[in-house]
Order: C-alpha cells, then sequence, then structure tokens
C-alpha cells in the first residue's frame, strides 16, 4: 500500500472539508458591523435657502428674490452667483473630521469666542475659529451646541469670504452672443460694427466686412470686463486724472450700454453706464480697444 499517497488524501480532503465549514459558517456581508459615519455639523438644502449672512469685520448679508442673490448690507449690490452657490455648496452638508470636546466650557481657546467668522443659515449660527497646532483643520463649532468640532481648512476658507469677493464685479450686464452692434467711439474716427447673419459688417469709418473673430474678441472682452476690487487705488480719483482710451456702446439684449476707459500712467479704469462708480480693470480691456479699424477688416477682402 502507499502509505506516503494515502496521507496527502487525507490532508487534501481535510482543507476541502475546512473550506467547506468555513464557507457554510461565514457571515455574510449584510451581517458585518457598519463603519462609523461621520458627525454632520450642518445640513441645509441649498435650494430652499433664501437668506445669508457671513459676519467678518463687515458683516454681508444676502437675500434671494427672483431665483438670484442680491447683497442687501452693508449697502445693495448683485452678488456673484457662483460664488454665492460656492458658499450654499459647502454649508449643505458640512462634516467634522473629528469631535474635540462633547461640552467645551472655554471656546476662547479654540478662537470661537468670539469666533474668526461666523456663518447664519436657515436659522443656524456656525462658528469657525482658529487652525488646529497641527494644520489642515479648523476648530468649528455650533451657536446653542456646546460641542468643539474641527474641519478641513478648506471648508472654511470657502465660507471666510469678504463683501469683495461676493460681489458681482461685471461692469456691463450683456450676453456676448446677444450684442447686435457696437460702437467705439474715439480719436480720431470712431468705429462701429453691425451683425448679420453672415458675421459682422464694419460701418464706420468705412463700410467694410470685419474680421468676425476679431471683433467677437472684441465684444467677448468688454461684456466680461471685471472691476478690480483688490486694487487699493481710488478708482474715482484715477479716472479723473486719466487719459481717454474710448468709449465702447454696445447694443444687446439688455439695451444699449456704455463703458468708458481711460488710462492713468500704466493703468486703465473704466466707468460704466449700469454701475455705480470707476473702477481699475485689466490692461486687455484697455488694449482691446486700442485697435485701429484695420485691425477688424476681414482678411479675404
Amino acid at each position: 500500500m502507499n502509505f506516503r499517497g494515502l496521507i496527502v488524501a487525507v490532508v487534501v480532503l481535510g482543507a476541502l472539508g475546512g473550506v467547506l465549514y468555513w464557507s457554510q459558517h461565514r457571515k455574510p456581508p449584510e451581517e458585518v458591523a457598519p463603519a462609523s459615519t461621520a458627525t454632520v455639523i450642518l445640513k441645509v438644502n441649498a435650494a430652499d435657502v433664501t437668506q445669508l449672512t457671513i459676519a467678518q469685520k463687515t458683516p454681508v448679508m444676502l437675500k434671494k428674490a427672483d431665483g438670484k442673490w442680491q447683497i442687501t448690507q452693508p449697502a445693495p449690490y448683485p452678488a456673484d452667483q457662483e460664488a454665492v452657490a460656492g458658499v450654499l455648496s459647502t454649508l449643505s452638508g458640512l462634516n467634522a473630521d473629528r469631535v474635540v470636546e462633547d461640552k467645551a466650557s472655554d471656546r476662547k481657546q479654540y478662537g470661537l469666542d468670539p469666533p474668526a467668522v461666523e456663518v447664519d443659515i436657515a436659522g443656524k449660527q456656525l462658528l469657525l475659529g482658529d487652525e488646529t497646532p497641527a494644520g489642515g483643520n479648523v476648530y468649528a463649532a455650533l451657536a446653542g451646541d456646546p460641542r468643539v468640532f474641527t474641519i478641513a481648512s478648506y471648508s472654511k476658507t470657502s465660507l471666510d469670504k469678504s463683501l469683495n469677493d461676493l460681489r458681482d464685479k461685471s461692469l456691463l450686464t450683456l450676453s456676448p452672443d446677444k450684442v447686435s452692434r457696437v460702437e467705439v467711439l474715439k480719436k480720431p474716427e470712431e468705429i462701429e460694427f453691425d451683425r448679420t447673419k453672415d458675421g459682422w459688417q464694419i460701418l464706420k469709418p468705412k463700410p467694410s466686412t470685419a474680421d468676425s473673430f476679431a471683433v467677437n474678441d472684441l465684444v467677448r472682452t468688454l461684456t466680461g470686463a471685471k472691476m478690480d476690487l483688490s486694487s487699493a487705488s481710488d478708482g474715482a480719483a484715477d479716472f479723473a486724472r486719466g487719459t481717454a482710451v474710448a468709449t465702447a456702446k454696445l447694443t444687446g439684449d439688455a439695451g444699449v450700454q456704455t463703458l468708458e476707459v481711460r488710462k492713468n500712467k500704466t493703468d486703465y479704469y473704466a466707468k460704466s453706464s449700469v454701475v455705480a462708480g470707476s473702477y481699475k480693470v485689466d490692461s486687455a480691456l484697455g488694449q482691446a480697444l486700442d485697435k485701429k479699424p484695420e485691425d477688424f477688416l476681414s482678411k479675404k477682402q
């Protein structure tokens, strides 16, 4: 008898039996204890929110009317809809990385009394404090809740917005694809464009076919002009001292709007017919208006 073969057969049979026993007695996946869930600090439905306040040095209050957000305090301004949407996205489901204290008796040590930033939304006040010693996180709490949490630093960054961060910085409100006429009023000669079904035509100084790509680029630059609120300069004073570059007059879906641009030293400043005040603007705006009629002629002529 081959005892070695018999022994091998017994070992294999035992292994197969062990596998069969394990497969019949192991816990099915659904019976495994679920992993611990994250601690939710704040959960709101962004679509239902109609009022939002972010308090730093200067509190900013926003209200939603007719589907659009407007800044109401410290002064009425149109709001940057995308910036507000970013804030609401962060607040819609804000989770804690960890709970630091269940019942904090002194919130000053976390920079929460007073808080660096306070966000008031849907009747709840979210308090944001100092950065944690290890970095990467900040302390947070809810008014009326004794717990202190930590949240990711980027969440605080997305919520810590000033008035300038939340303002709509557009100087014109026309849609570029809806602009039907553009007039560039400047010396020594004016330039006027008219949109047709075939593209753009030059009406002044001499009727001719325009390079539609060049005119479309001008329209996008004009309708996309933004005020530079980060500049420390006095926009009104610098605009008043500046030398005229040109005044652009656009006709489109929102009527007729104008943008007057001046240059002071190396910087450009603009005054719009739809936004109060004068502001520093990107130099690309001034350079676009400083072009000559021949720069817009079709190359196919």
